[in-house]
C-alpha cells in the first residue's frame, strides 16, 4: 500500500534526488564548457551552417530524443533553418523513410552514456546512406561506445557534459538538461542570463519540494501532462519520468493544450491529476489557459496544477509561479519546468514503495537497453547489442 506518512525527507539520500537538485550548478557548468570550447564549436560549425540546403536532425533514444524535441522547434524559429527531431529508435528501424533525401545533413546525437545500440547504428546507417553527413555528438561519458567512435572521425565534434551530469540513477535527469542546454548554446549562443534565470527558478521549485510532495497524498492513478510548442517534449519527458520512477504503476499522458481534445481528453477520470505547462509566448498561453480552465470544470480545481513564468487573475493552490523567467524563451524555461516533473516523479517513488535509484530490481527495464539487435542494412550479420 502506498505510504501516505512518508516523511519529508524520504528519497534524499538518493543518487537521483542529488541529481536533480545538482542541476542549477550543473547548468552554469554547462554554459561554461560551450563557452570555452566556442572557438572549437564554431570551427566545425561554422562551414556546417554555411552550406546551402544543410537539413539538421536532433536524434536520440527515450528522453534523449525528447531533448531534440524541444530544442528543434524553437532553433528552427530562432536559426530559419530546417531543424527537425527523429528519434534514433526511427532513423535505426526505418531508414528509408527518414534519410531519403541525400543531402547534406548535420546529425545531432544527444546519449548519456552512448552505449544504447540505437545511439551507434543511427550514426552509422547515416553515414551508410548519406553522401554528406557530419556529427555532433553531445554526450555525459568519455567512456562510452559513441564517444569512442567519434573521437576518430575528422567529420563529428564531440562535446562532453560536466562529469556529474553522467547520472547514476536510472531516470535522466541532470544527462537530459545538460545536453538540451548545451545544444542550446551551441546554436543559439551565449545566453548567461536565460542561463541564471532558469537556474534561480529551478532552486525556488527545489525549496517548494515539500509542497510538491504534498501532491502524491491525492492519490492520482493516471497523471496528464500537457505543454505547448517546444513543451509538448517536455510533457512527454516528464510522462516518461514519472512512469519510470514509480515502475509503470501510474498511468501516465502528455499531449499539447489543443491536441489533448481531440480524443485523449478521455483519460480523464476522478482519480486524475492534470500538470499544465504554461508558456511564455502571449499568443500561445492563451490556448494553455482555454484548456487550464476545461481541466478546472472536468477534474476540480484541486486535481489541476500550473506551471507558470507569470502570474495569473487565474492562479490555484496548485500554481507555481517562477520568479524573474518572465519573456524567457520556452526552451529555457523548460530546463525549470522539468525540475517539477523529477521532483514529482521521486516523491512519488517512493510513496509507492519504489526504489527510484533502480526502479526495476529484477532488470525488466534497464539503465541502458538491452538485448536490440541490430540488423544489417545492406549485407553482413546481425549484431546483438546492448548493455
Amino acid at each position: 500500500m502506498p505510504d501516505s506518512t512518508i516523511a519529508p525527507t524520504a528519497g534524499r539520500d538518493t543518487a537521483t534526488n542529488r541529481e536533480i537538485i545538482q542541476q542549477p550548478e550543473i547548468w552554469r557548468q554547462t554554459a561554461r564548457y560551450i563557452r570555452d570550447h566556442r572557438e572549437e564549436i564554431n570551427a566545425f560549425l561554422t562551414p556546417q551552417l554555411s552550406r546551402e540546403g544543410l537539413r539538421i536532425i536532433f536524434t536520440g533514444a527515450g528522453t534523449s530524443s525528447f531533448a531534440g524535441e524541444i530544442a528543434a522547434p524553437a532553433l528552427a524559429r530562432k536559426l530559419s533553418r530546417r531543424i527537425e527531431a527523429i528519434a534514433t529508435t526511427d532513423l535505426v528501424s526505418n531508414p528509408a523513410n527518414y534519410l531519403a533525401e541525400d543531402i547534406p545533413t548535420l546529425l545531432v546525437s544527444f546519449a548519456r552514456s552512448g552505449n544504447s545500440p540505437e545511439s551507434g547504428a543511427a550514426t552509422g546507417i547515416a553515414d551508410q546512406i548519406l553522401s554528406d553527413v557530419s556529427h555532433l555528438i553531445i554526450t555525459c561519458d568519455p567512456a562510452g561506445d559513441l564517444y569512442r567512435d567519434h573521437s576518430r572521425k575528422p567529420n563529428s565534434l564531440i562535446l562532453l557534459m560536466p562529469e556529474r551530469s553522467n547520472d547514476e540513477g536510472f531516470a535522466m535527469t541532470s544527462s537530459f538538461t545538460s545536453m538540451l542546454l548545451a545544444s542550446l548554446l551551441v546554436f543559439h549562443g551565449d545566453n548567461d542570463s536565460a542561463v541564471e534565470s532558469v537556474a534561480a527558478a529551478a532552486d525556488s521549485l527545489i525549496a517548494s519540494r515539500e509542497t510538491i510532495q504534498s501532491l502524491v497524498a491525492r492519490d492520482a492513478e493516471r497523471i496528464v501532462y500537457i505543454g505547448s510548442g517546444p513543451l509538448t517534449g517536455l510533457a512527454r519527458e516528464s510522462a516518461l519520468k514519472l512512469l519510470e520512477l514509480t515502475a509503470g504503476r501510474i498511468v501516465t499522458y502528455f499531449d499539447s493544450a489543443l491536441g489533448f481534445r481531440h480524443g485523449p481528453k478521455a483519460v480523464l477520470n476522478d482519480k486524475t491529476l492534470a500538470v499544465v505547462y504554461v508558456s511564455s509566448d502571449p499568443y500561445t498561453r492563451r490556448y494553455d489557459e482555454d484548456i487550464i480552465s476545461e481541466l478546472r470544470a472536468s477534474l476540480g480545481t484541486d486535481r489541476v496544477v500550473t506551471i507558470s513564468c507569470k502570474s495569473s487573475s487565474t492562479a490555484s493552490e496548485l500554481s507555481w509561479v517562477l520568479d524573474d523567467v518572465e519573456g524567457v524563451d520556452d526552451v529555457y524555461l523548460a530546463l525549470a519546468y522539468v525540475v517539477f516533473a523529477q521532483l514529482f516523479g521521486l516523491h512519488y517513488s517512493v510513496h509507492l514503495g519504489a526504489t527510484p535509484d533502480n526502479p526495476f530490481p529484477g532488470g525488466d527495464v534497464n539503465r541502458v537497453v538491452q538485448g536490440v539487435r541490430i540488423h544489417p542494412l545492406f549485407a553482413g550479420t546481425e549484431q546483438q547489442m546492448g548493455g
